[in-house]
């Protein structure tokens, strides 16, 4: 198998030398990997020139290969490759194409590239978008845009805190963009906020080019700890958490060992009882086969309640967000569909009196459980009624 798969990438190397003479003067960048131990391989172009971008499309395609996209990447240094999901800024354009929802595309209007950088774990980018402010792209996927970010990081932080009485204690894995800790700093209970965050790169990035949103990370009960989340909660002492948040990319790349059972097992251990926890949990217009699994490991793990809700985000792929929301045995059974912290009472810290809610209110969070007829049919017999 080896063998064979270096043999195409060499195919391939060998019909770019043939187009263009010499494949160390070619004048574009191109990057091909391989999908693990299988013989899928993605080859990214940047090209600055649309005369050679028909050329290699041409080629390609009267071969036996299938053409996703095809644009000129802007002036100036080249943008790194990405891996497996392929978006890329063309001039004028940013386009979202992902294994984890095939044969779509997610286009915004670029108006100016503002940061390109390859960290230890992904593709990091940030652009200006005409309509949607500035976007942060992580791995060819967009995780936020000044417009709608909201939405996502109110419900992921307070369906969870807003169902719990008088919580101290959060951890937040991943959320490096800083949104959930400044939805965090509105809860005056809350003494101490772990957070730990795999990638140092993200972080920085979003102190600079998003400070209405990384504003969290200037909470003084915040712990940052970069390091990986998975190995973070093995090593947190049981009982420790009140709240646990998994504010976490799609379940491939970096991302992957935070939809495992081991994890899930993991975060069960680490909350007190009644403690409960929220993790990103995926598109039921895109996702159920794998939203049904999730639940099924967390209705075997969580001895308390375990339920599904979700909200609307324009940029993310079908519209909408899902979150798995679980807890554990404790003196009384979570009721995750009524909050019994309602945030209309809790509005204190600098964030939250210079910054009114825009998303999230107690109504909000009851209508998030409701899902629609076919999601429900779906899901239902492993959802705490």
């Amino acid at each position: 198998m080896r063998q064979r798969n270096l043999a195409i990438v060499a195919a391939l190397q060998s019909t770019f030398t043939c187009l263009f003479r010499s494949s160390s003067q070619l004048p574009f960048r191109k990057d091909i990997r391989r999908f693990g131990s299988s013989s899928l391989f993605a080859l990214s172009i940047f090209s600055q020139s649309t005369r050679r971008n028909r050329i290699v499309t041409g080629a390609l395609s009267k071969g036996r290969f299938r053409v996703d996209s095809v644009g000129m990447a802007p002036g100036g240094d080249t943008p790194a490759p990405t891996p497996s999901n392929m978006g890329s800024i063309m001039p004028g354009w940013f386009s979202e194409i992902g294994s984890m929802w095939p044969g779509e595309a997610h286009s915004l209007k670029v108006e100016k590239s503002l940061f390109d950088g390859q960290s230890d774990f992904q593709h990091v980018q940030v652009f200006q978008s005409e309509t949607y402010g500035k976007v942060l792209v992580l791995d060819g996927v967009i995780q936020l845009t000044e417009r709608d970010e909201f939405s996502y990081q109110e419900m992921i932080t307070h369906l969870p805190m807003c169902s719990v009485t008088d919580p101290k204690r959060v951890l937040v894995i991943g959320g490096g963009d800083g949104g959930v800790l400044r939805e965090l700093s509105r809860h005056s209970s809350v003494e101490r906020i772990d957070m730990c965050e795999i990638d140092k790169m993200v972080v920085e990035v979003s102190k600079e080019f998003f400070p209405n949103v990384s504003i969290g990370f200037q909470d003084p009960r915040v712990n940052l700890v970069i390091g990986d989340g998975v190995k973070f909660l093995q090593e947190a002492d049981t009982g420790t958490y009140d709240v646990i948040i998994v504010d976490s990319s799609d379940p491939v790349g970096p991302a992957e060992g935070l939809f495992q059972k081991p994890f899930y097992e993991s975060l069960a251990r680490a909350l007190r009882p009644g403690g409960v926890a929220c993790t990103q949990a995926e598109s039921i217009w895109l996702h159920l086969p794998i939203i049904k699994e999730v639940v099924s490991i967390c209705s075997g793990i969580f001895t308390g309640s375990v339920n599904y809700a979700w909200t609307s985000v324009p940029t993310y792929p079908s519209g909408v967000i899902g979150f798995m929301l679980c807890s554990t045995e404790g003196p009384t059974k979570v009721n995750f569909k009524k909050p019994v912290n309602p945030i209309e009472g809790i509005v204190t810290g600098e964030a939250a009196k210079s910054r009114l809610m825009k998303y999230y209110n107690s109504e909000v969070h009851e209508a998030a459980f409701i899902l629609p007829q076919f999601a429900k049919s779906f899901l239902q017999d492993s959802l705490s009624t």
